[in-house]
């Protein structure tokens, strides 16, 4: 698989078969991830992968949560600002009519939407989960090289032919995922990252893309890039 083709499969799956991912795999990918770049090589991602019984009893300890309505920690970053502006806004309800809508979904459904939210602290059935922490002491640049990070990850599981999907939503129940990885005083769970095989019974859900033309602008002499393109 080339970087073209896993970015271009690369998608948030929602629905994982059973199927044990081999530690090996997943060792051979974080291995390589390692090579993504950071300002000054810092390298400020702290990574945790659970499976098995302790993912069991993470799952099942949020579930419970989630029935006794609780709302969840007290929030240590903001996920999206209070108010998001245009295009943002639109960009996000377009995204959640598409996802929601091909799930059969309607829009004042609201109690259907919690429980497919509800799903995601299941790791959306997926068997093996990644926790990503990173120094509260670091910056913003630091936070970008996660997402550098997480990049790599998510395309190199496609080139071994694993799906995933990046879930904020993780941080609402931090302190329940501290209880099973027990990160040192000072880290900050980022995200959560389900992995594993997708299930095809589930059906999938692929939200568009900004036209090209909305989010880049090329500057410079368009006569010169099509001289170099003939060559």
């Amino acid at each position: 698989m080339d970087v073209y083709e896993a970015v271009d499969s690369r998608r948030s799956v929602r629905g994982f078969t059973a199927r044990p991912v081999p530690r090996q795999v997943l060792a051979r990918v974080l291995s390589a991830a390692a090579r993504t770049p950071s300002g000054a090589n810092l390298q400020p991602w702290h990574s945790y992968v659970v499976t098995g019984a302790p993912l069991a009893a993470l799952k099942k300890r949020t579930a419970e949560r989630v029935a006794a309505g609780d709302p969840g920690d007290a929030r240590e970053y903001e996920m999206y600002p209070a108010a998001l502006k245009s295009p943002y806004q639109e960009r996000r309800s377009a995204a959640a009519d598409q996802r929601y809508g091909a799930l059969g979904i309607p829009r004042d459904d609201a109690a259907a939407r919690r429980r497919e939210v509800a799903r995601n602290w299941d790791c959306f059935g997926a068997p093996a989960a990644l926790f990503c922490y990173i120094d509260r002491d670091l910056g913003a640049t630091q936070w970008a090289d996660l997402g550098m990070y997480l990049q790599s990850v998510m395309l190199l599981l496609r080139a071994e032919g694993l799906h995933s999907c990046a879930q904020v939503a993780w941080s609402v129940y931090r302190s329940s995922v501290a209880e099973v990885v027990s990160p040192p005083d000072g880290l900050v769970l980022f995200c959560g990252l389900s992995i594993g095989y997708e299930d095809p019974a589930v059906g999938a859900v692929r939200v568009d893309r900004a036209p090209l033309d909305e989010t880049v602008t090329f500057v410079g002499d368009e006569g010169n890039w099509r001289r170099h393109a003939a060559r």
